[in-house]
């Protein structure tokens, strides 16, 4: 595994690197296209007040402890509490 130049210079992507990243770029348009499908397919499903309201809570919720678990793994790591 190669280790970064210490004197600032970027390294270049490898041929793996740019596999990955085509591999994840399809992922990301596959489950685009996929929830543009779910939801145009979902044009005459009417929601009542409290359906959007629990649906927004979700999501507020969903996002709220993604970023929690991230800012935990980040304090972790930078206070040496990984060992």
């Amino acid at each position: 595994m190669e280790t970064p130049p210490d004197n600032g210079q970027k390294v270049p992507l490898s041929i793996a690197g740019w596999i990955t990243l085509v591999i994840l770029a399809g992922f990301f348009f596959v489950s685009l296209w996929y929830a543009v499908k779910v939801w145009t397919a979902m044009s005459g499903v009417h929601m009542s007040g409290f359906g959007w309201t629990f649906l927004v809570m979700g999501i507020v919720v969903t996002i709220g402890l993604g970023a929690g678990l991230m800012a935990l793994v980040f304090y972790s790591s930078r206070n040496n509490m990984d060992q």
